[in-house]
């Protein structure tokens, strides 16, 4: 077999490829008859090059003039131009000019090198933002998303141009391990690093939110806030807080399990919050500003007041047993403040409302607090005047039939609250009711107390 041949199986074996279409198929077939042709006429060429070889040979050796041929007279007129004629010598006129193949070499050389120079840049000018404008775009990373899913955000608000190239930076920085999820302010004129750098917890691009927290509000109420706000989810904050241990000693025989666990310990101020943050780090925020705020000082202080309340259970008659059950600890001063908070018109009257509680706690006249706001705070919607049937309501919270403070804080109270249930007024008031200047009026006795009630109907009608 000839080696510049391909034997006829070999060939027809060529075009059988089964991952390729018809179409795809027939222009293989086609370029394999091609070449079958070209290689059969490269064939005859060396066949008969090699014939010439031979007869040249011959006449060599027999020292014989070489045979030359002679046109006849009515031909003489024929060059030898026409005698090779395009039809006799159809490869011929297809070949180019080696001056003219360098030429097409050199273009197609500079073609592909402006190609790939143009590819080159519109890459690296995603890649490093060489030409983008400055513009702040908050992008959102939750806990289920991926790099693709990233990557896809980012190219709809314009951070990158290329998802696939993009997603080739994070699998080769593993920036899969890197993103966290989050709210996050980015510019458009970071590039790939700064953009994954960008998307880390601890970044300094993470959006934030500002919250004031009025003082007074109830957790259910902070929580509600704080998911408007877009901070954290209120199912979040509902389940961290009844289950998470905090370790501050305040917080240590408190109950887990409920939603109002930390009732009391949300510090009421101005928070920076980060956008979608954490719910162990927002509770952690509040807990913290609560245990600054309320000074090693204040806790000294307590053992004062107690030492005040209890020469005034023993002066009401109580044993030492019952003082001993009613002394002041922390949590109960937060119960205390929590009232005082919420029954207050102002923090000038902070201390005489405090006093009130006080005197009533230290009392066996009036040993029921008798206080609206621990009503309402069980009530599943708030209303602006209790029935007999709500002050009846069966809960540890009611101070209208249970002796003594509530089962717990009913909001979570301010400084001026907490520093009047420290520091209460020392007075001999038993009651008090709002008057028409919406400030409270305090009384003694309860004679003197149905009186201003009732000069205060009258005055109303």
């Amino acid at each position: 077999m000839d080696e510049h041949k391909l034997p006829e199986d070999d060939m027809e074996d060529i075009g059988n490829f089964p991952f390729l279409d018809d179409q795809e198929a027939r222009n293989i077939d086609e370029l394999i008859q091609s070449t079958k042709a070209e290689l059969e006429h490269n064939e005859e060429i060396l066949n008969g090059k090699k014939q010439s070889e031979q007869i040249a040979e011959s006449m060599k050796s027999s020292n014989e003039e070489p045979f030359t041929p002679k046109l006849p007279v009515e031909y003489a007129d024929l060059t030898l131009e026409e005698e090779t004629s395009d039809e006799e010598l159809p490869h011929a006129s297809k070949r180019l000019s080696a001056g003219t193949r360098v030429f097409l070499y050199v273009i197609s050389v500079l073609v592909v090198s402006a190609v790939l120079g143009i590819f080159g840049w519109v890459c690296a000018d995603d890649v490093l933002a060489l030409t983008k404008e400055d513009r702040v775009v908050t992008v959102t990373v939750d806990e289920s998303d991926t790099v693709k899913t990233i990557t896809e955000q980012l190219k709809e608000k314009g951070l990158i141009n290329y998802p696939w190239l993009f997603r080739f930076y994070c699998w080769f920085s593993h920036a899969e391990d890197k993103i966290d999820p989050g709210t996050y302010e980015l510019n458009n004129v970071y590039d790939y690093h700064a953009l994954v750098n960008g998307m880390i917890a601890t970044a300094q691009t993470r959006a934030t939110k500002t919250v004031t927290i009025p003082e007074g509000y109830e957790c259910r109420q902070i929580f509600e806030l704080l998911e408007k706000e877009g901070v954290c989810s209120q199912q979040e904050l509902e389940e961290c807080a009844a289950n998470f241990d905090f370790e501050y000693p305040f917080l240590e025989d408190l109950e887990y399990g409920e939603s109002n666990r930390l009732e009391g310990y949300l510090f009421p101020d101005t928070y920076e919050f980060y956008v979608g943050d954490d719910p162990e780090s927002v509770l952690r925020r509040f807990l913290r500003n609560y245990n600054n705020k309320f000074t090693d000082e204040m806790r000294t202080d307590i053992e004062t007041l107690n030492t005040t309340l209890a020469e005034k259970m023993r002066e009401n008659g109580f044993t030492e047993e019952e003082i001993a059950a009613s002394m002041m600890d922390e949590h109960k001063i937060i119960i205390v403040a929590s009232l005082i908070e919420k029954e207050t018109a102002g923090s000038s009257e902070s201390a005489d409302i405090a006093s009130v509680i006080y005197n009533r706690l230290c009392s066996k006249q009036y040993p029921l607090l008798q206080i609206d706001a621990t009503i309402q705070y069980v009530l599943e919607e708030r209303k602006e005047e209790l029935s007999a049937e709500d002050l009846a309501i069966s809960s540890p919270y009611n101070t209208y039939t249970n002796p003594g403070l509530p089962a717990g804080p009913i909001a979570n109270p301010g400084l001026d609250s907490i520093r009047a249930a420290l520091y209460p007024s020392d007075t001999s008031y038993y009651f008090y009711a709002l008057d028409t200047d919406g400030k409270h009026h305090f009384s003694t006795t309860y004679y003197e107390h149905q009186t201003f009630l009732e000069d205060l109907q009258n005055a109303q009608e």
